[in-house]
């Protein structure tokens, strides 16, 4: 492998790791860096498959909270209505992503405007969320009702669209909807894993055939980078949110997209 290639593989991993469960959007920060980079050595499967990284972190993390919840499900009505919960909310982006799989992948991932709109226009949503004073009714996620959990996989859908981000439509859905901040990003959390399990498999098969020895090798170094880096935001992330609200991601989200429009107008991008 090259070596370039292979330092572009770790940059890259890094920063899907840290992007991941941030409400900043991490496909958008993977497919600009992959730009900024000049990096295509493994093709656009990259950014889908080093998601396993990430995944893996969270369920390290939360593998006491998930082997109590499998041990209770037997016996615990509150345990396997959260599991149908996190189910009924995954299956709307799983469908609509296989639906519109060629054309999210094939135009949308290819196209820097959209991408850098989708980012500001999100930065502008969280500021604007973070200021309203909501009421929440819901505030574990243990009880958050189906109707609930559907209503937060809908929003979910948005994320397809490269530069909203899964994390922040499913937490700014979530509070829409009734929950507490806290709440929220930790359901998304929940939700992302057989959200992020769904897409590595079915990229994986997609693409199959086209991948090489080498392109694995790349895809492999930059799971590790990922794994790695998201370990850190994984255990961070809620405590933040609760301290610091949603503002500094949505400051962040609208420099990143002001920064790609401008390198669009200059025709660097």
């Amino acid at each position: 492998m090259d070596l370039t290639a292979v330092l572009d593989a770790i940059v890259l991993g890094i920063v899907e790791g840290i992007t991941e469960f941030l409400p900043v959007s991490s496909t958008a920060h993977l497919l600009l860096a992959s730009r900024l980079l000049g990096f295509d050595s493994a093709g656009k499967a990259f950014d889908v498959l080093i998601q396993l990284g990430p995944m893996l972190a969270l369920l390290a993390v939360y593998a006491a909270r998930l082997r109590h919840l499998l041990v209770a499900l037997p016996r615990d009505p509150r345990a396997r209505r959260f599991a149908l919960g996190v189910l009924v909310a995954f299956l709307p982006a799983a469908i609509v992503g296989v639906l519109f799989h060629e054309v999210i992948t094939g135009v949308l991932f290819n196209s820097v405007p959209v991408i850098a709109l989708a980012l500001i226009l999100g930065g502008v949503v969280l500021l604007f969320v973070d200021r309203v004073p909501f009421q929440p009714r819901f505030f574990e996620v243990m009880n958050y009702p189906l109707g609930l959990a559907l209503g937060i996989g809908l929003f979910q859908c948005l994320s397809l669209i490269p530069g909203v981000s899964r994390s922040g439509a499913t937490i700014v859905g979530a509070m829409l909807l009734g929950a507490d901040k806290r709440s929220a990003a930790e359901y998304s959390f929940f939700l992302a894993m057989p959200t992020l399990l769904g897409a590595f498999v079915y990229d994986a098969y997609k693409n199959r055939d086209a991948l090489d020895a080498a392109s694995w090798g790349l895809i492999a170094i930059g799971f590790v980078a990922a794994f790695i880096s998201a370990l850190v935001v994984v255990r961070g992330f809620i405590a933040f949110v609760s301290r610091r609200g949603l503002a500094p991601f949505g400051w962040w989200r609208i420099v990143v997209g002001g920064v790609a429009l401008v390198a669009v107008a200059l025709g660097k991008a």
